[in-house]
């Protein structure tokens, strides 16, 4: 156990025998704290604080980022083990609150079956499945193979910038980042980039894998920002109304 920021610094082993780093914060019911695309557990540490000023929350490192290990080859029930991993230290329940692309991968554990009380997805970036649409699942599908291939060739700062540039940074800021202190943390988590791209199915168009929401009775909260744009509302809604116990809130 080592101690950061006053906060102790806790493990766990997974299926495959990976190390997977996580902080416990609070008291109560337990939450685990799921991060989106190129997030460590530093960066949900705010809402990890917030959250532990009414339950137990735990705050992990998803594999092969920050302090957790990782174990090649990659496949999304990997991580979902992780997520079975904390959830026994959490006494074998635990509701989850997840992210982005971390709402991706909670959707796939509790459809899995893992013992998950109750779900809050926070907007998990999925594409439009109209015919008007087509474009953009046709960027999913190039921006797939273009990542596997600059990850292939280990262009780390290549693979970060196409990431950030895909989900609609301005190239100038890209340049302006790779010049921080920021940039070496993202490139050591650059090859995690790819498990995300798995996890939302880049490769298949990134739609909403409607037969497997179907399939997640646990109840579920599917959040999203009144200030974001009318397709991820439309988004929210479709996955709320595809889950048995799903609701959506703006």
């Amino acid at each position: 156990m080592i101690e950061e920021d006053g906060i102790h610094m806790n493990r766990v082993t997974s299926a495959d025998g990976t190390s997977i780093a996580f902080d416990r914060l609070g008291d109560g019911q337990p939450v685990i704290v799921v991060g989106g695309i190129l997030g460590d557990r530093a960066k949900t540490r705010p809402l990890a604080e917030e959250l532990a000023k009414h339950f137990t929350v735990i705050n992990y490192d998803r594999r092969g980022r920050g302090d957790s290990g990782d174990t090649a080859p990659y496949a999304v029930e990997r991580e979902i083990e992780d997520l079975g991993a904390l959830i026994a230290e959490a006494r074998g329940t635990a509701s989850v609150y997840a992210h982005s692309s971390g709402a991706g991968l909670a959707l796939h554990a509790a459809a899995h079956g893992l013992p998950i009380a109750k779900l809050v997805l926070h907007e998990p970036p999925y594409n439009p499945d109209g015919e008007e649409e087509e474009e953009e699942r046709r960027i999913s599908r190039e921006y797939a193979e273009n990542l596997e291939a600059v990850l292939a060739e280990d262009r780390r700062g290549d693979a970060v910038e196409l990431c950030m540039t895909t989900i609609g940074m301005p190239q100038e800021a890209v340049e302006g980042m790779r010049h921080t202190p920021r940039w070496a943390g993202l490139e050591a988590m650059a090859p995690t980039i790819a498990y995300d791209s798995e996890i939302m199915g880049d490769s298949r168009g990134g739609t909403i894998p409607i037969d497997l929401v179907g399939t997640v009775n646990t109840p579920a909260l599917v959040l999203c920002g009144g200030a974001s744009p009318a397709w991820m509302i439309d988004i929210t809604k479709q996955i709320a109304d595809a889950m048995p116990n799903g609701r959506q809130r703006i």
